[in-house]
């Protein structure tokens, strides 16, 4: 069963505080090699996926199913829901809420900073989870949030389900732009899924 911890909160990039709801833990029924952070999507919270995520036979991976703040969001005429950030329209031309993203990408990574040395770190999720994990793995191939503050771990995987990516049209450029962010995006294992279409590959192939 699901291990419920505190609820969590954290700056967001301006100063503002953001609370986080209920973070619901998994615990590994075999030896502890992998964590991995799992994201839900827009309008639900961590305890439907850690009920999901425990019921799979990956005995060595211990899950965190955090639960997103309740925040106004746009796609939704302004009506408060939990979110991992702000989603008026998810085309490539729909604006994106960097403050947001950075403030979950921050909880999350702070989740996860507290997890033994020898064990790897992953990030995933579903609909808009899956958008919060892909930029988190931008920052670490950044090596920093995009307000310029360091970015602390060291991930070693991301999974995407039915997702999408987050400031795709300055991301190419970015990356292409940093010898450090280039190497980093081409050596993290990145499993995209949707539908039935799945594709593994790295940040800068999904540039």
């Amino acid at each position: 069963n699901a291990e419920i911890v505190a609820n969590g909160h954290s700056g967001g990039r301006g100063g503002r505080r953001v609370e986080y709801g209920r973070s619901y833990v998994v615990r590994p029924k075999g030896r502890h090699l992998a964590t991995i952070v799992w994201l839900h999507g827009l309008g639900d919270n961590g305890a439907s996926w850690s009920q999901l995520l425990d019921a799979l036979p990956l005995p060595n991976i211990k899950w965190i199913c955090p639960t997103a703040a309740t925040r106004p969001v746009a796609a939704f005429g302004g009506f408060p829901c939990t979110a991992w950030f702000d989603v008026d329209d998810t085309s490539v031309d729909g604006r994106d809420d960097i403050e947001g993203l950075d403030a979950s990408a921050a909880h999350i990574a702070n989740l996860l900073s507290s997890e033994p040395s020898d064990v790897k770190l992953g990030i995933g999720g579903f609909s808009m989870g899956a958008a919060a994990a892909l930029h988190s793995a931008a920052c670490y191939a950044h090596g920093k949030f995009s307000s310029g503050t360091p970015y602390p771990i060291t991930l070693s995987a991301v999974v995407s389900l039915s997702g999408w990516l987050p400031c795709s049209r300055t991301l190419r450029g970015k990356m292409e732009g940093s010898h450090m962010a280039a190497r980093r995006a081409a050596s993290l294992p990145i499993l995209l899924s949707h539908g039935r279409g799945n594709k593994q590959t790295n940040l800068q192939a999904s540039c």
